[in-house]
């Protein structure tokens, strides 16, 4: 078992953020990987904003974290936004490693979320530019995700372009409807 204490870091290397994305979030916004205390600073009320998150103990939120950064290093990044002590915004790039593409790897986005009171003021499309940029640091050939039709023109302004459906299989019955996310 891994001590406690060598887990309370970063869950990756800030340095896979490039600089230039770093300096371009408004002051007093800042953008990195998730830690373990983010529990505490509204990590999960923010992930709130795009889905039913679950009754999520802290215990059971560290024990995640945990076994992410020490299990699925080179698979999980989830970046948050974090603005006077609280996590406002927070994405997340899991890497696939593939066979085709000469063993490629592919940067699958997920969980973009941005709280409503900081909505509208262009943190959506400077998260998703550092999820571009660790992608692009850990050698991805490209991005991919799957988004709702009204959610599509935000997507396209970040640089994504329709390619197919997606098609989903659920093993459980949701809540409502909405949260088959």
């Amino acid at each position: 078992m891994v001590a406690t204490g060598s887990l309370s870091g970063p869950l990756f290397s800030p340095d896979l953020i490039g600089t230039d994305v770093v300096t371009s979030f408004p002051e007093g916004h800042t953008i990195r990987p998730l830690e373990r205390g983010d529990y505490a600073k509204g990590f999960l009320d923010c992930l709130g904003v795009l889905s039913d998150v679950g009754d999520v103990s802290q215990d059971r939120f560290e024990e995640r974290f945990d076994w992410m950064k020490t299990q699925g290093q080179g698979v999980h990044y989830h970046v948050v936004i974090e603005h006077e002590n609280r996590v406002v915004g927070t994405g997340a790039i899991i890497v696939e490693r593939k066979f085709i593409h000469n063993l490629g790897l592919i940067g699958h986005i997920e969980e973009i979320a941005i709280s409503k009171d900081f909505q509208g003021k262009g943190l959506g499309l400077k998260l998703l530019a550092s999820l571009s940029s660790i992608a692009k640091n850990v050698g991805c050939y490209k991005t991919t995700l799957g988004t709702s039709p009204a959610n599509e023109p935000f997507y396209v302004k970040c640089g994504y372009s329709k390619s197919g459906n997606i098609m989903n299989q659920y093993f459980e019955e949701p809540k409502e409807s909405y949260y088959r996310g």
